[in-house]
C-alpha cells in the first residue's frame, strides 16, 4: 500500500492472559487495566487503532453470551479489519463462533501464553503479528500466535506444548 492511507484497524480487549497483573502479596494473577495501547505506543506503532475495551475476562470464564458480544461488536463496527486480544484457552472456540456470524471483514485473534507485565511475554510479538496479517490477509477469522496464522475451525491450543498448530497434527 504504497502511499495510500491504510484502512484503521479495530482491536478489541477481551481480557485473557495478555492483560493480566501478578498480584505479588497473594500469589494470584487478576486484572485491572488493557495494556494493549501502551504495548502499541512502545512498539512505535504507525497505523490508526481505534481499540475498545469488551471485557477483561480470562477465556475459560467467557460464556456465549460474551461471544455473542464480541460478534455483535465485530458485524457492527465500520471497520473490516479487526484485532481481537482473547484468553488462549478457548481463543480456537471463539474464533468458530466468529467465522460462521461475521463475513466480508478480516478478524483476527490473539493473546499471550505469558502476562505482558512478566517483561518476558509473548504478547509484544504476537500482537504486531495480529496487526500485521489483519491488514494482509483476506476476509476471514483467524487465530494468530507465535508469528503463525491458522483459519478459525483448523486450530488448536495443544496443551501439552502451549503452542497453538493446525488441528489433525
Amino acid at each position: 500500500m504504497n502511499g495510500a492511507k491504510r484502512p484503521a484497524i479495530r482491536l478489541f480487549v477481551t481480557g485473557g492472559t495478555f492483560d493480566k497483573e501478578y498480584d505479588e502479596i497473594n500469589g494470584t494473577l487478576f486484572f485491572k487495566d488493557s495494556h494493549v495501547s501502551e504495548m502499541l505506543a512502545l512498539g512505535r506503532c504507525r497505523m490508526d487503532v481505534k481499540v475498545q475495551t469488551l471485557m477483561m475476562i480470562d477465556s475459560l470464564e467467557m460464556t456465549d453470551a460474551d461471544r455473542e458480544l464480541i460478534i455483535h461488536q465485530c458485524v457492527r463496527t465500520p471497520e473490516s479489519r479487526i484485532v481481537i486480544t482473547h484468553g488462549t484457552d478457548t481463543m480456537a472456540e471463539t474464533a468458530m463462533a466468529l467465522s460462521t456470524n461475521v463475513s466480508r471483514k478480516t478478524v483476527v485473534l490473539t493473546g499471550a501464553i505469558v502476562p505482558y507485565k512478566f517483561g518476558s511475554s509473548d504478547g509484544m510479538f504476537n500482537l504486531g503479528s495480529a496487526l500485521a496479517f489483519a491488514q494482509t490477509l483476506p476476509a476471514g477469522v483467524y487465530v494468530a500466535m507465535n508469528g503463525c496464522c491458522y483459519e478459525a475451525g483448523r486450530v488448536r491450543k495443544n496443551r501439552g506444548t502451549g503452542y497453538f498448530e493446525e488441528k489433525g497434527v
